[in-house]
């Protein structure tokens, strides 16, 4: 169906305060400025200087689906997400990916369509493949995973990413780029710049960031096919301007890649480590292998299986911050299982399912299954169990996002033509 088909207005009714939260962030960020350049320099060292993590039994996942996790405490009066990069180099094992998937900005799971889709937001097809920070500093190039293991160390045509005869630039130079790693065609697909040359981009707008990639990855060498200095690709990802046009041609255009979902951002975001409502994620099976969840054995479960985190209280909330209770477990169970806090348990959705009211949850209806495989790290965040809850029972469709930017609170007359960015 092209997208002009669709004329009717349309309003989804909200299931969450998604909405809400994106305007505080919008908000806070505002109101927040930091240090971003201090803050680069210290996760670029941090990924060049710290220790992997163990290698754990349970098998890589699709990225989108680890969420940071609660705060957890390393010593009295510090919390693991307030470390810095020496306190973080003495972590272990768990800890380190706590510390080092909050560096990351996580997309929520899009629960609600945001208000003004078509101006305020652009769209991309997300590839498949191993999410990770990319960083090039004196001659060389690292990248790491979001669970802080190293994925490769190699030259690259990044600024000082390489040891070449006519290479040259200060010991300030460096570059961390966000990036998916294509195992089909060896390629970095770089969906964000978190600092280029030594400038830091934390407190610039995706707007700005997306300009800034597509001008800088391009002159920089770094697209071209691989060489003796430049092991891997990189390759940019076509943006487009969330109106009708650009998200029929997200959806269906032809990319180089295998497709893992829509990656939606709003232009006015600044690059916030850890999850947030400005950065969404959105799947079908027309555009994504991993649409609903599967067990160990890659099968998808007669019932959506949740994971949360068990509190000193019996409460079982989930990853966000703050957290979201979904209920309480009984204390019988807790003191026969030898469950303790902080242990990651999990749950089936038995035949209650979930119930809303006024856009919050009223109440899950959970079936105690278990410890959630010891190798996992984080409990599922509110967005991930909502939107696993609506694919199976009402799931939100690429027609409602076409009808929804159609719609009158949403509509403007714009030009036919797609709109690309950079």
């Amino acid at each position: 169906m092209a997208p002009h088909d669709l004329r009717r207005p349309f309003k989804r009714a909200a299931i969450s305060d998604q909405q809400k939260r994106r305007e505080l962030s919008l908000l806070r960020q505002a109101q927040n400025r930091r240090d971003a350049q201090q803050q680069a320099r210290c996760l670029a060292s941090s990924i060049l200087s710290l220790q992997s993590p163990v290698p754990e039994s349970e098998p890589e996942q699709s990225d989108i689906e680890l969420e940071t996790a609660p705060e957890i405490e390393k010593e009295p009066g510090t919390l693991l997400k307030d470390l810095d990069v020496p306190g973080a180099s003495k972590l272990r094992g768990p800890e380190v990916r706590k510390w080092f998937a909050r560096q990351l900005m996580l997309p929520e799971w899009m629960i609600d369509v945001p208000d003004r889709l078509s101006q305020d937001w652009y769209v991309f097809a997300r590839p498949a493949g191993k999410r990770c920070f990319v960083v090039s500093s004196n001659g060389t190039t690292v990248s790491r995973q979001r669970n802080g293991s190293i994925l490769h160390h190699f030259p690259s045509a990044l600024p000082a990413g390489a040891k070449t005869r006519d290479s040259s630039g200060s010991g300030q130079s460096y570059c961390i780029l966000d990036c998916i790693f294509h195992e089909l065609d060896q390629t970095y697909y770089v969906i964000d710049m978190v600092c280029w040359n030594g400038y830091s981009l934390y407190d610039c707008t995706s707007e700005f960031r997306f300009f800034w990639l597509n001008s800088k990855i391009e002159e920089s060498g770094a697209c071209n096919p691989p060489s003796y200095y430049h092991k891997f690709r990189f390759s940019t990802v076509p943006v487009y301007t969330c109106d009708q046009n650009g998200l029929y041609a997200a959806y269906t255009g032809v990319v180089p890649y295998v497709k893992d979902g829509l990656l939606f951002y709003n232009k006015h975001a600044h690059y916030q480590t850890g999850s947030t409502p400005l950065v969404l994620v959105w799947k079908d099976e027309n555009c994504s292998q991993y649409v609903i969840d599967t067990d160990s054995k890659g099968e998808i479960p007669s019932q959506q299986q949740v994971v949360l985190e068990l509190q000193d209280n019996g409460k079982l909330v989930t990853s966000d911050d703050p957290p979201m209770l979904f209920g309480c477990l009984d204390g019988d169970i807790i003191q026969k299982s030898g469950l303790h806090s902080g242990n990651l348990l999990r749950f089936a959705v038995s035949d209650g399912g979930l119930s809303f009211v006024d856009g919050k949850l009223e109440k899950a209806d959970l079936n105690y299954l278990g410890k959630a495989n010891r190798g996992r790290a984080f409990a599922d965040s509110y967005s991930k169990v909502v939107f696993q809850y609506t694919v199976r029972h009402s799931p939100l469709k690429i027609d409602d996002l076409l009808a929804s930017i159609n719609s009158l609170d949403d509509q403007e007359e714009k030009p036919c033509d797609v709109e690309m960015v950079g």
